[in-house]
C-alpha cells in the first residue's frame, strides 16, 4: 500500500528530473525551446489529481469539508488538482456515460452504493479502474451506516432498494469514518496525502479493512473481553450519543445507534492485534 501511495504521488517521477537536466548540460547544442516546456508539466503533476464522487448519503461529509475555512481555499487551489466531480460537469446523459472519467491519483467517494442504481454502480466501478487510491469518505461509504440497517416504521413502498458500503463492490485503499467526518480529520488527511506523510495515513489504510461497526462491536470485542480502559473515547466519538456509561464502562443504546462504526474504530483497544489479545486474555 505504501509503495502504491508513493508511486501515485510522484514517487516515480522524481528520478526523471535530473535526467532531463543532464541532457541539457551534455548536449547544449540542442535547442533549449524543447526542454523549457518539459519542466512545466512536471511542476503541475506534483499536485495530486483528485476526484470526488457522491453516492447515497446526506452530503454531511462534504459540508464538513467546507468547514475548514482557514485552509480550504489553499488546499483546493494550491495543493490539489480537482479533475473530476459530478457537480463540475454532467457526464451522464440519457442513460449513457457520455465522457470517459479521467485518470486520478485519489478519488474520494461519499455515501453507500445503491445496487439498483445503474449510474452509481457504473461510476463506482469506473472510479476503481481510473484511480490510484480509493478513499471511503464518511461512514456511509465505510460501513453503510444507517442506509444498511433501515428497519421498521417505514411506509409501504412499491420497490425495495439495497445499500452497501463501497468495499462490497470495489477494493478500498483508505477510509475516513464519521457521521460526518470531523473537519480537522479531513484537512489533516488531505495535507498528509499531499506531503506523503505515510505515518499519519496508516490508520486510515487500516480502517479500509473494516466494512461494519456499531456500539455492539465495542461491547462484544472490547468490553466483554476485559480490554476496556474506561478512556471514554467511544462516547466522545459517537455522533448520536448512543454510547453511555454504566459503572465506569460503556453501554450502547441500540435504538439511537446508527451503525456508523465511529466508536469502534476510534477505540484504542480495537487496534490490538488478535494474537496479543488472545495471549493477554487467555482465550
Amino acid at each position: 500500500m505504501f509503495d502504491k501511495l508513493k508511486k501515485a504521488f510522484g514517487g516515480s517521477e522524481e528520478p526523471k528530473a535530473p535526467k532531463a537536466e543532464e541532457k541539457v548540460e551534455a548536449a547544449p547544442v540542442e535547442t533549449p525551446v524543447e526542454t523549457a516546456p518539459a519542466e512545466e508539466p512536471k511542476a503541475a503533476s506534483a499536485k495530486p489529481r483528485i476526484g470526488y464522487i457522491h453516492l447515497s448519503g446526506c452530503t454531511g461529509d462534504a459540508m464538513s469539508l467546507t468547514e475548514n475555512y482557514d485552509i480550504l481555499a489553499t488546499v483546493l487551489t494550491d495543493m490539489v488538482d480537482i479533475v473530476y466531480g459530478q457537480t463540475l460537469v454532467d457526464k451522464w446523459i440519457h442513460g449513457t456515460f457520455a465522457e470517459e472519467m479521467p485518470e486520478m491519483d485519489v478519488c474520494l467517494i461519499e455515501g453507500s452504493v445503491c445496487l439498483q442504481d445503474e449510474h452509481s454502480v457504473h461510476e463506482l466501478l469506473e472510479a476503481r479502474k481510473k484511480s490510484g487510491l480509493i478513499v471511503a469518505f464518511g461512514s456511509c461509504a465505510v460501513t453503510g451506516c444507517f442506509t444498511t440497517y433501515a428497519r421498521g416504521g417505514q411506509q409501504a413502498q412499491p420497490k425495495h432498494e439495497s445499500f452497501l458500503p463501497i468495499s462490497s463492490l470495489v477494493k478500498v485503499d483508505a477510509a475516513l469514518p464519521g457521521c460526518p467526518v470531523a473537519p480537522e480529520m479531513i484537512a489533516k488527511t488531505v495535507v498528509a496525502v499531499c506531503e506523503g506523510d505515510l505515518d499519519y495515513l496508516k490508520p486510515a489504510m487500516d480502517w479500509a479493512a473494516c466494512d461494519k461497526g456499531c456500539g455492539c462491536d465495542v461491547l462484544t470485542n472490547v468490553i466483554r473481553q476485559g480490554l476496556c480502559s474506561g478512556c471514554g473515547t467511544c462516547g466522545l466519538a459517537c455522533p448520536t450519543r448512543a454510547m453511555g456509561y454504566s459503572e465506569g464502562r460503556p453501554s450502547c443504546d441500540k435504538d439511537r445507534c446508527i451503525k456508523c462504526g465511529t466508536c469502534y474504530m476510534m477505540c484504542p483497544r480495537s487496534w490490538l492485534p488478535e494474537g496479543r489479545i488472545k495471549k493477554e486474555t487467555g482465550l
